[in-house]
């Protein structure tokens, strides 16, 4: 090779990288979930077999985390959303909150559950009833669904002190990050019940977990008949300890305590069996003093995660606007975009694919102009309901802004529209409330 050719190969080689040095000085680099700069120096390379359970490259850095200033209150790990690449959600970074907690109200490490020893009962109003090994389990016909996992206390605002999910600071993550969509695996829990020879005439179910304080949840007949799963695999590998190892109940479009870990035991009854969860702590306490019960479905919600709180624009020009979307009444039908603070509202695409009770993928073009812009996203699911505004939802609880920062609200499946808003700099803020 002489030293023309040699020279050209060299400038072949490196022009990738050029392009990408560009393209990163058009559009910007945000910070990762944790803060560290794309500049920073990255750790060492693991030295790890390649035979064993592989790892992510060194460069990526985003995380599980606790929301800041809520170590002891807000215990939940919150899914790093504004990093996700599509619609499903890692198991690692699978948002995590249990109901066996210390006394200081964080949570216990998940059972050591040996699969071999582990059995789930099926009795109640039942001819026959039934004890399953894993083993069992998986001898009947199975199914693989994509579903989405939400705690019915996402998004919802706060007064607690340090909360940050009121100010200007605010995340997706922090905002949005109790919910996480995977792909399920496992059995449809009607055959389960059509092997134990479930009464007709029972109109409940009792799920109960094994951990220490043996959560348990009722769940309408209705709805188990519809499209309930006794899972045992996620996203092609065995279910994590945290994440109910070594079989859950899947529940979805409800709010999450319904999808009991750990699953030990279903009762099946003629009535809810009404214990803590559901007559002491989910019902949705009103203003006025009254409460809802049994408010299982998840309303229609989106957020754009990119841009988003957190996240810096370089300058002007092109950027596409991307977010997730989900409903748990079924599919997304559409997602509309507004980048002038809801005067005028944009069809966004919506990524294939699109899944019944799943989180789906939208994208909008935009020609940022260098001024000062708030960003909205709108779900509207296939039963035509429309995710609502703050205003909206302070209208039909009666209360104002001032209600939002004095109380610590205890308001579930609060799924209003997420304004971000664009400084003249490029700066992303949360301006829900601010």
């Amino acid at each position: 090779m002489n030293r023309k050719q040699a020279s050209r190969r060299r400038f072949l080689i490196g022009a990738p990288a050029v392009a990408a040095g560009l393209a990163a000085g058009v559009i910007g680099v945000p910070p990762t979930a944790s803060g560290q700069s794309p500049d920073a120096v990255p750790p060492e390379r693991s030295s790890k077999s390649r035979n064993s359970y592989g790892e992510r490259s060194r460069f990526e850095s985003y995380s599980q985390r606790r929301l800041a200033g809520h170590q002891t209150r807000d215990y939940g790990f919150r899914n790093p959303m504004q990093d996700q690449l599509g619609i499903i959600t890692p198991v690692p970074l699978h948002y995590i909150l249990d109901h066996d907690r210390s006394l200081e109200g964080l949570p216990n490490d998940p059972p050591d559950i040996d699969p071999t020893t582990h059995r789930l009962l099926i009795h109640g109003m039942v001819d026959r009833p039934l004890m399953l090994s894993l083993d069992d389990l998986k001898r009947f016909p199975s199914v693989t669904r994509i579903h989405f996992l939400e705690c019915n206390a996402n998004s919802r605002p706060t007064s607690q002190s340090g909360d940050v999910r009121r100010s200007a600071a605010a995340t997706a993550q922090d905002t949005h990050g109790l919910t996480s969509c995977s792909y399920w695996t496992g059995v449809p829990l009607p055959v389960l019940l059509e092997k134990v020879g479930a009464s007709k005439s029972a109109t409940w179910i009792m799920a109960e977990g094994a951990e220490v304080p043996k959560h348990f949840k009722s769940v309408p007949m209705e709805k188990v008949m519809d499209d309930c799963l006794v899972v045992y695999g996620q996203n092609g590998e065995a279910v994590r300890p945290e994440q109910g190892y070594p079989m859950r109940l899947l529940v979805p479009g409800y709010e999450g305590i319904n999808s009991v870990k750990w699953l030990r035991r279903i009762k099946v009854v003629d009535e809810p069996y009404m214990g803590r969860a559901e007559s002491t702590e989910y019902p949705s306490l009103r203003p006025d003093g009254k409460a809802r019960w049994f408010q299982f479905e998840i309303g229609p919600k989106s957020v754009i995660t990119r841009p988003s709180g957190g996240q810096q624009l370089a300058g002007p020009g092109f950027y596409e606007i991307s977010g997730l979307a989900w409903a748990g009444g079924g599919k997304v039908r559409r997602v509309e975009v507004s980048t002038d603070g809801g005067k005028t509202w944009k069809d966004a695409q919506l990524q294939d694919p699109v899944a019944s009770k799943a989180h789906t993928r939208f994208v909008l073009p935009w020609e940022w102009n260098g001024e000062e812009a708030t960003l909205l996203s709108r779900c509207t699911d296939e039963r035509n309901t429309v995710q609502p505004t703050k205003d909206e939802i302070s209208k039909i609880y009666n209360v104002d802004d001032n209600y939002y920062k004095t109380t610590n609200v205890g308001m579930g499946h609060f799924n209003a529209i997420q304004p971000w808003k664009i400084s003249s700099g490029g700066s992303v803020t949360n301006a829900l409330f601010t």
